[in-house]
């Protein structure tokens, strides 16, 4: 069973060692009440029990924020979902196994490279474009999380180090660029969504497609970045903004190609990320699946 604890939601999967997708379930939660979402969880595990006729034989858990060294639980989440920092998760949930626990967009990118775009893949960064800009990276066939669990937050880099700084003290990121956290500032106010940004720029509106297109040049300008950093095969683009289809995914590609370092004619693949809202469910199933120590 893999389990991806949102902002409001909990998604899950039930899946067979071959990865077979036996139940699929979401469950909304209170992100005001106290701990509303803990008492999710242990729902869906005792529906998810009671459907296949017996506990699951591994869990893995994602969430947001920075996964304990240990990887029992999140050791770092401020401002929200209190009471997630420091839940040994093994023990909230009886389980008789160890409940592995990672980071959302670490999941997302495992449950990619298992049976979504990323299948195949031993060198390759998902970027999830949101309310924010989330990130992950893959080096060599293994999860990139670094020094405390940091790595991969891509949606902090900073394109403008004159700008005003992000939730994490970047000035100028990514993520202020793109992310639908700052559409009503950089569309003075015309725009609350991306989504309605997108419908502008396609019917024709000059203003809506200067702002969209300056957005993507600077997704493509970190692409770029990432792509001599890392050195990917293939870059995976998800999340809410990613569903614009080929008003994003045609002028990123045509952008990138300009500004990234090609030795030997090599072109880094731009692909659109397959899996959808249960990436991270699927991811955390994966990884629950895998000895406890190979972390």
């Amino acid at each position: 069973m893999g389990i991806d604890l949102g902002g409001s939601s909990v998604k899950s999967v039930a899946v067979s060692d071959t990865g077979e997708v036996l139940l699929r379930r979401q469950l909304e939660f209170d992100a005001l009440a106290d701990r509303d979402w803990a008492g999710r969880i242990v729902e869906l595990v005792e529906g998810v029990s009671a459907e296949l006729g017996g506990f699951p034989r591994t869990i893995g858990l994602a969430a947001p924020g920075l996964a304990s060294r240990d990887g029992r639980s999140i050791a770092f989440m401020p401002g929200r979902l209190g009471g997630l920092e420091g839940l040994d998760w093994t023990s909230h949930l009886r389980s008789p196994v160890a409940i592995p626990v990672l980071n959302d967009a670490h999941a997302a990118l495992l449950g990619e490279a298992w049976k979504g775009a990323a299948r195949g893949l031993r060198n390759v960064i998902l970027i999830t474009l949101g309310t924010g800009v989330g990130g992950a990276a893959m080096v060599d066939g293994r999860l990139l999380r670094g020094e405390i669990g940091r790595a991969g937050h891509l949606g902090h880099a900073s394109l403008d180090p004159d700008a005003p700084p992000d939730i994490c003290g970047t000035p100028g990121s990514l993520e202020l660029a793109i992310g639908n956290c700052t559409i009503e500032e950089r569309t003075g106010g015309r725009f609350s969504t991306t989504h309605d940004l997108v419908e502008s720029h396609l019917a024709g509106d000059a203003e809506a497609t200067r702002v969209w297109l300056g957005a993507v040049r600077k997704l493509a300008a970190a692409i770029a970045s990432y792509i001599n950093i890392l050195d990917p095969a293939a870059v995976i683009v998800g999340g809410g903004i990613a569903r614009s289809g080929d008003a994003l995914f045609v002028p990123l590609t045509e952008m990138v190609r300009r500004m990234e370092w090609r030795p030997g004619g090599r072109e880094v693949l731009i692909l659109p990320a397959e899996l959808g809202e249960f990436a991270g469910a699927l991811g955390a199933a994966w990884r629950g699946m895998q000895p406890f120590e190979d972390r």
